[in-house]
């Protein structure tokens, strides 16, 4: 599962990094760090989308596992970008871990997602955004079973190296396409100035309403070996985003 994380992370780091570089010019003198405005937000996100388990609370019943818990709470970190009119949205989350024990076996389960999306402002007001995107989005499933009763049948270290337990970490890879519209209404706080420069500050406080297409789900995964007969129920679904940040919009005087 670190892979999958850091593959995720990464990938959003090197967007994050190559959209700022793409917003900062060359430097050609004293205080001139850029020829155009650089504009855009940090944000926290919450965000609620179904998540089908009917077929894995099956299978973790058959051996004897009370169903889990709804898994349907995103929480995103995120920032967005801005070109004028047009917006870019790039972040990652994560869902709590929802879990269920029995005779001494524990399930876990949770979810990790990395999102890029590209967005068009179709208004013109300084008070508010509204604009219809579409985008892609790289998630990972993790089901965890900790087989409590045979992990703590010893207290020798050699031999618990080597102990026969039924803990396991499963994980499943998914690609999905984002489509809906985002609107952000603008709270002005007061402009702060640094040498030539002038930052513009707002709170960005709004909403993100689509539907997710899972349009790829992988085989479910133990280290490296792929495992079939797996839950294969596609998530699609809609969701609806709730989004607050701290924006900016930095200017030369």
């Amino acid at each position: 599962m670190k892979k999958v994380f850091i593959i995720l992370l990464t990938s959003v780091s090197i967007f994050g990094a190559s959209s700022a570089n793409a917003q900062n010019s060359d430097t050609t003198g004293n205080r001139h760090w850029f020829k155009h405005d650089v504009a855009g937000a940090m944000q926290i996100q919450a965000t609620y989308r179904k998540t089908n388990l009917n077929q894995l609370n099956q299978i973790l019943n058959s051996n004897t596992i009370p169903s889990l818990s709804h898994n349907n709470i995103w929480i995103n970190a995120s920032m967005s970008h801005i070109f004028k009119k047009f917006i870019v949205e790039d972040g990652i989350g994560f869902t709590p871990i929802t879990s269920s024990e029995a005779n001494g076996l524990k399930a876990k389960y949770n979810q990790y997602q990395a999102f890029l999306r590209f967005g068009y402002n179709i208004v013109e007001s300084s008070s508010y955004r509204l604009y219809p995107f579409a985008g892609v989005n790289f998630s990972a499933a993790v089901l965890g079973i900790k087989d409590n009763a045979r992990i703590n049948n010893t207290n020798d270290f050699s031999q618990e190296i080597l102990n026969s337990t039924s803990s396991k970490t499963f994980y499943q890879p998914n690609f999905g396409i984002d489509l809906g519209a985002g609107f952000d209404y603008l709270i002005k706080v007061k402009s702060k100035q640094m040498d030539n420069f002038v930052i513009e500050r707002n709170i960005p406080i709004g909403v993100r309403v689509g539907y997710y297409i899972n349009a790829y789900q992988g085989d479910w995964k133990i280290e490296d070996h792929s495992l079939q007969n797996g839950p294969s129920n596609k998530n699609s679904a809609f969701f609806v985003t709730f989004n607050v940040g701290l924006g900016y919009h930095i200017s030369k005087r």
